[in-house]
């Protein structure tokens, strides 16, 4: 199970999902360009010491992305999926894609997912870091891929 954060925007939530990668043991895919320098002290400190213990994969475009990748289901989380993530079937090769929180991800990334999934919500949407830490736990009880 993965990550991948597509051209993120906002430094503190690259920085929580790579914290969140590091509790969990799941690595995670910055696929640039990003909106801010990786180096941003605002990334950081929403990463705090758990920098050095994440495994954290950049990748210059979307398509070195899918270049290096291992096989494996892309899995988009997206507010325009009808199919909710509780409805859904995860397997622990899956790579769960966030995209930015100011636009989401292009059609290209859309049409690359083999599965788009929404969180079910009252309101519009969540920041793509509380999203998904939502996902991601409910993936790894499913794969009982809990450290």
């Amino acid at each position: 199970m993965r990550l991948a954060l597509y051209q993120p925007d906002i430094p503190q939530n690259c920085g929580a999902l790579i914290r969140l990668g590091a509790c969990f043991g799941v690595g995670l895919d910055i696929i640039e360009p990003c909106g801010f320098l990786f180096s941003d002290a605002k990334l950081r400190r929403a990463g705090m010491d758990y920098l050095e213990l994440a495994e954290v994969v950049r990748h210059a475009s979307w398509q070195a992305f899918l270049d290096s990748r291992a096989a494996g289901r892309l899995v988009l989380l997206t507010t325009k999926a009808v199919q909710t993530y509780v409805d859904f079937s995860f397997c622990s090769s899956d790579v769960l894609v966030l995209g930015q929180e100011s636009q989401g991800v292009p059609s290209y990334v859309h049409q690359a997912a083999d599965a788009r999934l929404r969180i079910p919500l009252k309101a519009r949407s969540l920041n793509v870091a509380q999203a998904g830490a939502i996902v991601l736990a409910e993936a790894l009880r499913q794969t009982k891929g809990f450290p």
